[in-house]
């Protein structure tokens, strides 16, 4: 009767609790976690900040305009003129604006700009008591073209590393959320693991009570020897004592599970997950062939070694061999009167060119690049260890996937074989031929087969949702993880 009163009311308890409680499922997890994990946050920060950055080398490579506007400008000053050897004073009031438009070449790196600028000036000079003074507006306009000779395209290499960088953060967010799935599956079937325990603490507290509550009956009537109680009795602290370290272990997986997804950490929930597994048919070749054409770390590695090459080039434009050609023609005017400005204009072209010419450096060009080469090979092993280490992780996924099976079926066998070794000798206990203590052992038997078989349907789950991420393919679903245009799309 008191068994049952306990057992009432520790169905109410749960009861209650799951009404009051969320109810989290795996699916649901991994809506919070797309939401609101950390990680999945400071991935996502990442690729903004790489695509920002893109966005603005682009939008660099267009048409700049601005203008420059000085208002007010004076100046008095005390001269020495060489060509008359004579002092003399310059009284100077200015106000101008230059207007200017500077385009970006991307084909050539070189840079064609449009300026003009237009002002008014008023000059006053004094030596030996004689006065000049001037008032005229002016207007200075021209079109400059520079072009940089025999070297690298900077602005090409400057938008191509950037967008290689997008790419790389781009798939390092893809990376980040099928690891998000992987971590939310693990610390959710952990709490579901804590929660079992917890489930099966509370069964081994309700036979252990039974159990006592037998013997108890026994030894009032006579009909077992005190001793018995006593092992009853100890029985029973000690699976209240694991019943209440079942839920501390219980409330910590909860507390790592909330930290991971994001979730506010006084927000409480039961888990509520199907463990049960319908074998999924594998083809390693297949999973072998999908890893190495979609598996995104081997395009990480090669944005490695392309890096490395665009190194390389500006390591081999130290003392270069550089020219630059600048060409200029422009149209000057001024006059006192602003609407007679280029009634006499001035034309003034111009054509310069220059070149950087090394002579010695000691042999420090060659020795860099010498050096830079080796980083070019060293990234090019890392990307053929790469593969083998995608070929190495979908075998070994494939073979704990097998082996899993197999441990199905000996935890599943093993479970049912302490069940009903536990029955048979909890009615021997009943009958008082087996001691409180020999029970006790086979109750723990069973505790641990059954959460051996729990743990063995998680780890299959667990295993095949590795080989799903180590190979992008669903075999579950027959499908591509990540579709080749989808892919595409993202890395653009």
């Amino acid at each position: 009767m008191r068994f049952t009163v306990i057992s009432l009311f520790l169905a109410f308890l749960c009861v209650s609790q799951i009404t009051a409680q969320e109810i989290l499922t795996l699916n649901r997890a991994f809506e919070i976690a797309e939401i609101n994990s950390p990680d999945l946050k400071q991935s996502m920060l990442n690729l903004e900040r790489y695509q920002k950055n893109l966005e603005a080398q682009r939008a660099a490579l267009k048409s700049r305009f601005s203008l420059d506007v000085s208002p007010v400008g004076f100046s008095r000053n005390r001269r020495f003129d060489n060509r008359f050897s004579e002092w003399y004073t310059n009284e100077s009031f200015e106000t101008n604006a230059l207007f200017s438009v500077q385009q970006p070449i991307l084909v050539t790196d070189g840079t064609l700009s449009l300026t003009n600028e237009f002002g008014w000036q008023r000059s006053f000079s004094s030596a030996n008591d004689q006065d000049s003074e001037s008032k005229v507006f002016y207007n200075n306009l021209y079109l400059n073209f520079n072009q940089p000779l025999f070297t690298y395209n900077r602005l090409k290499l400057e938008l191509k590393e950037l967008e290689l960088n997008f790419e790389n953060a781009n798939l390092g967010y893809v990376m980040q959320r099928l690891n998000m799935e992987r971590n939310v599956t693990q610390f959710f079937y952990s709490v579901y693991m804590a929660q079992m325990n917890l489930n099966i603490a509370v069964e081994e507290l309700g036979n252990t009570q039974k159990s006592y509550e037998i013997i108890k009956n026994k030894v009032d009537a006579g009909l077992a020897a005190m001793e018995e109680l006593y092992q009853a009795e100890l029985n029973l602290a000690t699976s209240k004592s694991g019943l209440q370290d079942r839920e501390v272990a219980f409330e910590n997986a909860k507390d790592q599970l909330k930290l991971y997804l994001g979730m506010d950490l006084y927000t409480d929930f039961s888990i509520l997950a199907d463990v049960a597994i319908n074998p999924v048919p594998v083809d390693l070749e297949k999973a072998i062939s999908t890893g190495l054409s979609s598996r995104m770390e081997l395009r990480q590695r090669e944005i490695d070694i392309e890096s490395s090459q665009f190194d390389l080039i500006r390591t081999r434009s130290m003392n270069e061999f550089r020219g630059d050609m600048n060409l200029r023609l422009g149209i000057s005017g001024d006059n006192p009167e602003l609407p007679q400005i280029f009634n006499a204009p001035t034309n003034s072209p111009s054509v310069g060119v220059s070149f950087n010419i090394p002579l010695f450096d000691w042999g420090e060009k060659k020795a860099r690049i010498a050096a830079q080469e080796a980083a070019i090979e060293s990234q090019k092993l890392n990307y053929t260890d790469e593969q083998n280490q995608i070929i190495i992780g979908i075998r070994q996924a494939y073979r704990n996937l097998l082996n899993q099976l197999n441990q199905i079926g000996i935890a599943e066998q093993s479970q049912n074989n302490a069940q009903l070794t536990y029955e048979i000798n909890l009615e021997r206990y009943e009958n008082g031929d087996l001691t409180g203590m020999d029970l006790n052992l086979y109750q723990t038997q069973l505790s641990e087969r059954k959460i051996a078989y729990a743990q063995a349907l998680i780890n299959y789950k667990i295993e095949l949702l590795n080989l799903k991420i180590q190979s992008l393919y669903d075999f579950e679903k027959n499908q591509a993880v990540i579709p080749s245009d989808m892919y595409q799309k993202q890395t653009k």
